[in-house]
């Protein structure tokens, strides 16, 4: 892959306070929602602080983690972790499929050329921002499988998530927030921690096959903006729990969604 080796720059760390409070933002929406944010992140890294895209992949893969790994424990007031014990068959199923996706994923993402992952991101911010327009509006109710062959569907599914997951550097929270409303019938709180708990893992395989990339280093050239984009997005992550319940997502996700689609534009036309 044209990998473009870009080291920190003045205007770069001039950005700090924009780094901090993209990050709380961006922490903010997904403590709420149960999402990583690293849809909404990654335009941010490319088009506002000049990242090439697999490092900005990188980058957002290493915030998604503390997002997802802060969000869990914030939210536990709304959705406590005996819940999500109570459901461990459902994120086993998932991470039997995610966790070989995101391997896979992170593979093709380091053998792209920077031309062509540009347009893979901009195809797949599309795609995720009808999701969110969709799959939000889903309400709990009967599963749409049982047995063995809602175990075989839901590791396709797995799968498939895994491989956009790793190759977007995103938590996966999007996708799989609206798979375990339809495929297990869980309501949209309880399953913004579920698809938490699965995102984790899933996330660590592919950062740990991105760690084999040269690209990987640009986490320590750029330590200073990486610790203060993560301290933002931890203040973010606790005020998104604090919020849970109380924004009506019938007003948050098109909001989102466009956002989204704003910035496919943006990262499509990006050189």
């Amino acid at each position: 892959m044209d990998t473009v080796t870009t080291p920190q720059t003045p205007a770069r760390a001039r950005s700090l306070p924009g780094a901090f409070g993209g990050g709380a933002i961006i922490g903010a929406l997904g403590g709420l929602i149960g999402l990583g944010g690293a849809e909404f992140r990654l335009p941010l890294l490319i088009g506002l602080f000049s990242f090439a895209p697999l490092e900005a992949v990188i980058l957002n893969k290493a915030m998604s983690l503390v997002v997802v790994a802060t969000a869990l424990p914030f939210r536990a007031a709304t959705v406590p972790f005996g819940d999500i014990a109570a459901h461990w068959p459902i994120i086993l199923n998932l991470l039997a499929g995610s966790l070989l996706g995101a391997w896979f994923g992170a593979g093709w993402a380091t053998r792209l050329r920077s031309e062509t992952l540009y347009k893979v991101i901009a195809v797949l911010l599309v795609a995720i921002a009808g999701i969110l327009l969709v799959g939000h509006e889903l309400t709990a109710g009967q599963p749409l499988f049982t047995g063995a062959t809602q175990i075989v569907v839901v590791g396709i599914v797995g799968f498939a998530i895994g491989i956009v997951a790793a190759l977007l550097g995103v938590a996966g929270g999007e996708l799989l927030i609206p798979t375990l409303i339809l495929l297990f019938g869980a309501d949209i709180k309880l399953a913004g921690s579920l698809s938490l708990a699965v995102s984790l893992p899933t996330m660590l395989v592919g950062f740990a096959r991105y760690s084999r990339d040269q690209s990987f280093s640009v986490l320590g050239r750029n330590k200073i903006f990486l610790l203060v984009m993560a301290a933002g997005s931890i203040v973010g992550t606790f005020i998104g729990g604090r919020l849970l319940g109380l924004v009506p997502h019938s007003v948050l996700l098109p909001v989102l969604a466009l956002i989204l689609l704003i910035s496919a534009c943006k990262v499509w036309r990006h050189r």
